[in-house]
């Protein structure tokens, strides 16, 4: 009996023995056996193909932003300079590459996605410092609570009671809110110099761009394509750019990170710190679910039928990103993780599995923490819109469209959306799997195949906690915090 591994070198076929790339990079998937928490090796196990660069430069792109907002967002919030968040971002980015985007992702479990950023959290970071929370400690919850989310498999236990509806309208309405909200940025970027009509410009080439590469099926090129559009024309007419960050090695002493006058000035945390984070640990979490769906079903929409074995774990990505969190925080960075959404959108667009492209975004993250001068050309406006708008949201809102198309999906989608607008993804998400499981909305056939767990019991559970949570850390538009206001009793 032959291993997986060596399964995998005896049905793979050169690319010579197809008429086309697409049939070799989908037979490729098909191919592939990865081994759960083993080694996994390249040659062995995976191949590198060039379209796993795709991915690779998205993710990084994707990875300086985010992580540069969160930790700008503490750091405003406590006083901080900027040099603190550029060194504290290189070395996030460090810790990201070498401890678990190249580790993990790809050498130990390929079927775990890399451990990204936590977006959606951004918005409270303000709320978080101002509740008496520290970095630290959110950072402990968080890794704890989805540690105990992921070996429970509660991850892939909430995927199944998700139904189609419900992820297509989650997609179309983060992808929405994705390219409203960078188009809205482009234009406040070029009207800060006076030159609105650039934006406009770089716009409509993005779509004309984007739109020949559908219509020649190279949609995978798109990221590279669109940031080096978007920056030669910004550049070309006359929008200011420079690059100011330095090659250099950041500070990778953890004592320096969490002292009382170096770093973060905060000191380690103590126990009234973990009470004040704990509900905005526990919303983080319960973002994670729909964030995680979502990934997994774009994967499934892009990748050919007999892939299931490359697919992303849900589970395994919530244990890796739990690790990755305490990692981080621990050694003085101020990531919020989840599941790497610029990485494993452009890789199922791509249809390259997970691994190969993991190895080459670890390389690309520490040549742009250690380089500096890539890091400042990520975040110039126009690159980092185009990027996430042709590499991430616009796929969201194709796949959402795709998976809304057949039966009753568009009375469960019309609800995710109304309710998620109403307050957030996680709150739409969490009402419409209980109305869509009850049967209220959507396939009444669907619901009664669930039996009562998966009916009403745990959809209800999780609506009434994640409702509790969020009206007490003041979430619901109009209504008071309610903790606020027992306190002032």
């Amino acid at each position: 009996m032959t291993d997986s591994h060596d399964d995998y070198r005896h049905r793979r076929r050169p690319r010579s023995a197809f008429a086309s790339r697409a049939e070799y990079l989908e037979h490729e998937l098909q191919s592939m056996a990865p081994r759960r928490w083993r080694p996994n090796l390249p040659g062995r196990d995976y191949r590198f193909e060039l379209e796993d660069w795709v991915p690779a430069m998205a993710a990084t792109i994707g990875k300086i932003v985010m992580v540069a907002a969160i930790v700008a967002a503490f750091a405003g919030q406590l006083g901080l300079s900027d040099d603190f968040v550029i060194e504290n971002v290189r070395y996030e980015m460090l810790i990201a590459a070498l401890l678990f985007v190249v580790l993990v992702s790809g050498f130990l479990n390929p079927t775990s996605n890399l451990a990204g950023t936590h977006g959606p959290l951004i918005p409270l970071v303000p709320l978080i410092v101002a509740s008496g929370g520290h970095p630290m400690a959110l950072g402990l919850m968080i890794g704890a609570l989805g540690f105990l989310l992921g070996i429970s498999k509660g991850g892939s236990l909430l995927a199944r009671l998700t139904g189609n509806g419900v992820c297509g309208g989650l997609l179309l309405y983060l992808g929405f809110i994705g390219i409203s909200g960078q188009i809205e940025s482009l234009f406040a970027w070029a009207e800060s110099f006076d030159m609105a009509h650039l934006a406009f410009v770089v716009i409509i080439a993005t779509i004309l761009m984007y739109a020949y590469l559908e219509h020649v099926q190279m949609r995978w090129l798109a990221i590279p394509l669109g940031a080096l559009l978007a920056g030669a024309l910004s550049f070309a007419m006359g929008a200011p750019f420079e690059f100011t960050t330095e090659p250099g090695i950041p500070t990778l002493n953890p004592l320096y990170w969490w002292g009382e006058d170096s770093g973060w000035q905060l000191g380690l945390p103590s126990f009234h710190h973990f009470v004040a984070v704990a509900p905005f640990a526990v919303l983080a979490v319960a973002m994670w679910s729909p964030d995680f769906v979502g990934h997994r079903v774009f994967q499934q929409l892009n990748y050919p039928p007999k892939t299931d074995r490359v697919v992303m774990n849900m589970d395994d990505t919530m244990v890796t990103a739990s690790a990755r969190q305490v990692a981080g925080s621990l050694l003085g960075g101020g990531n919020i993780s989840s599941s790497w959404g610029t990485y494993i959108v452009p890789a199922a667009i791509a249809r390259r599995p997970i691994p190969a492209g993991a190895v080459l975004t670890g390389l690309l993250c520490v040549v742009a923490a250690l380089w500096g001068y890539p890091m400042d050309l990520a975040v110039w406006q126009p690159v980092l819109s185009v990027a996430l708008m042709v590499g991430v949201y616009v796929p969201l809102l194709e796949a959402g469209m795709q998976m809304t198309r057949k039966g009753k999906t568009t009375q469960s989608a019309a609800v995710v959306i109304f309710s998620s607008a109403l307050v957030n993804p996680v709150f739409g998400w969490s009402l419409t799997v209980l109305l869509d499981n009850l049967g209220l909305i959507g396939c009444k056939e669907r619901g009664r195949e669930l039996g009562h767990m998966g009916r009403w019991i745990i959809p209800g559970v999780v609506f009434a906690v994640l409702c509790t949570v969020m009206a007490g850390i003041g979430m619901f538009p109009g209504v008071p915090a309610l903790w606020e206001s027992f306190r002032g009793l």
